[in-house]
């Protein structure tokens, strides 16, 4: 039994998923704005009772790890940690971004994607997947000034709240474009991810992107045009 937990946007959300039968069983979600850490252990209460069952029936912890909220995030990841450390099972960490690129392919299977949120102050979170789901490039931060030198082929799905920001720098019709107001995902992508082994860290560690606890991330660099 993974129990995952989402608290990297305004959502407080749990759910407990059944690996063995890859469904699942009970969540807790509400639309808090803040005060996560008030409000966490109560709703992961809810999904395990929703679920009918208890902590000890968990083997696994999956949390959403980011980019997104700085404080929500790291509620998320330090209760991940620590349940995990009480229950002696393992913690994973599963990007926002990842999440919403497969929330993506649910509707447009064997596409490339392209998942963007809106970080505000004119900057966008993105991460590129390959239509079989490899990651390409990403995650970084892109000035919105810099969206239009992103390769724009092949023509990808974009996903998230940063869609309609890159659509317009690309020049992608509407129709290219789905879940436009999300910064997260329905909680249960994150078990799955998790229960297939689509992780970013384990144990689960914060993916800020800016900010004093940011990491360079010299290893990745969105494709650019010809002669961007």
């Amino acid at each position: 039994m993974i129990l995952a937990i989402d608290t990297a946007s305004t959502l407080c959300a749990a759910c407990v998923w059944d690996t063995d039968a890859s469904r699942e069983l009970g969540r807790c979600v509400e639309d808090i704005g803040k005060g996560h850490a008030e409000r966490l252990m109560g709703i992961i209460d809810a999904a395990l009772a929703a679920a009918g069952k208890t902590y000890s029936d968990i083997t696994a912890i999956a949390v959403s790890v980011g980019p997104g909220s700085f404080t929500g995030i790291r509620v998320g990841v330090s209760a991940a940690r620590g349940l995990a450390l009480a229950l002696n099972v393992p913690a994973y960490g599963v990007t926002t971004l990842s999440a919403i690129a497969e929330a993506a392919w649910q509707k447009f299977p064997d596409r490339r994607v392209i998942a963007a949120i809106d970080a505000k102050r004119d900057e966008l979170y993105v991460q590129d997947y390959a239509p079989d789901g490899s990651l390409t490039a990403g995650p970084v931060i892109v000035l919105h000034a810099d969206a239009a030198q992103l390769d724009a082929q092949p023509s990808p799905i974009l996903a998230g709240s940063g869609a309609g920001i890159l659509a317009a720098a690309l020049g992608i019709d509407s129709c290219d474009m789905v879940d436009i107001d999300a910064t997260t995902a329905d909680i249960a992508i994150y078990a799955r991810l998790a229960a297939a082994g689509r992780v970013a860290n384990s144990p689960p560690s914060p993916l800020y992107l800016r900010g004093p606890d940011a990491r360079p991330q010299g290893s990745f660099a969105l494709p650019r045009k010809a002669g961007g």
